[in-house]
């Protein structure tokens, strides 16, 4: 009677569980498929790259204020080719065709790529070089950014929804007219320098833009209507990065280089917007903020007092490696610190 009883209620129980909804694993299905896929593509082809880049001798340089890095000079740079050609490559071959609204981050990766390599071209090859001038760099990444945001704006290329809006958290969407031109150019040429400054440790560039570029993707794919495309992309560029950060961990065989990091802070940039969320984007790359924001104390404490300095050095990964930290506990940590602020960040977009 015992054992009648309990397979009665096994048998109901089995009844009431319900099956997985098939809506919703599509959607989830092709995201992971790609992020897959773009790992496997970049691994594989990432020992003949950096054969290549080597044979080629485009090897970093060190600066003289980081004598504790002078055994990464020569390490293989342009490193981001890896990552962003894999995604251009597969957003291309399986995630544009009617689907226009691709073609806005395929631009922006596409571009600030070929500018962070001609930057790193003429600091590898010329002997001392320094690369592209500041100003000028800085001219021309505002110059994509205005492309961008006008691009943007083209009906029904990017989104259905109107443009000009920004999502703040608890209030909701909200339009901001022309305010929205220069707040998201700010994001674009800001997030591609801040990811520019954090990519001084091996690795710390690259795990933290894996988890900006997650963050984004779930907030795509949760989105109302959700945008499976982008969260598409987005998944397609951590597979990438995640490949390119196993050949990039201490002590790293390849450096991504401003070919990388232009490219990866101006992409991710340009996702938020696509999402309307440019003011969740300072939080879910927090670790990017903190590391402008010490550059920016740093200089403008010098110039205020004459010549001292309230770090050690800048960005804040090079003070903390001063003070004694190993570049490994700085990478490390720092990922920690962006995880949190990814969740912080997925929080406040449905907030």
């Amino acid at each position: 009677m015992h054992f009648m009883t309990t397979l009665s209620l096994f048998q109901l129980a089995v009844r009431v569980v319900p099956r997985p909804n098939p809506r919703v694993a599509i959607p989830l299905l092709t995201p992971i498929v790609s992020g897959v896929a773009s790992f496997t593509i970049a691994m594989f082809a990432g020992p003949y790259f950096i054969r290549f880049i080597r044979s080629r001798k485009w090897g970093k340089q060190i600066a003289e204020e980081l004598p504790h890095h002078v055994a990464k000079a020569g390490t293989p740079s342009m490193g981001g080719l890896l990552f962003t050609g894999t995604v251009v490559a597969l957003t291309v071959a399986y995630n544009l065709r009617g689907r226009q609204s691709m073609l806005l981050p395929l631009v922006t990766i596409a571009l600030c790529s070929v500018l962070g390599w001609i930057d790193d071209r003429l600091t590898t090859v010329r002997i001392g070089g320094e690369g592209i001038r500041a100003r000028f760099k800085f001219s021309w990444l505002v110059l994509i950014a205005i492309a961008i945001v006008i691009i943007l704006h083209i009906p029904h290329l990017t989104a259905p929804r109107a443009q000009n809006l920004v999502y703040v958290p608890v209030r909701g969407f909200v339009a901001i007219g022309l305010l929205y031109w220069p707040l998201a150019v700010l994001a674009i040429v800001g997030t591609a320098n801040a990811v520019n400054l954090t990519d001084g440790l091996d690795g710390l560039a690259a795990g933290t833009g894996a988890v900006a570029f997650a963050t984004f993707g779930a907030i795509a794919l949760l989105s109302s209507p959700p945008k499976p495309f982008l969260a598409t992309f987005c998944f397609t560029m951590v597979g990438a990065l995640l490949a390119f950060l196993w050949f990039n961990v201490f002590p790293a065989r390849i450096i991504m280089g401003d070919t990388g990091s232009l490219a990866l802070g101006a992409t991710l940039a340009t996702v938020a917007l696509m999402l309307n969320q440019a003011l969740v984007l300072p939080i879910v790359g927090f670790v990017f903020v903190i590391e402008t924001v010490s550059v920016i104390v740093q200089v403008s404490y010098y110039r205020l007092t004459g010549g001292k300095r309230i770090l050690r050095g800048s960005p804040l990964h090079i003070h903390l490696e001063l003070i004694g930290w190993h570049e490994n506990e700085v990478t490390q940590r720092f990922w920690i610190v962006s995880m949190l602020a990814g969740m912080a960040g997925f929080v406040l977009a449905f907030s």
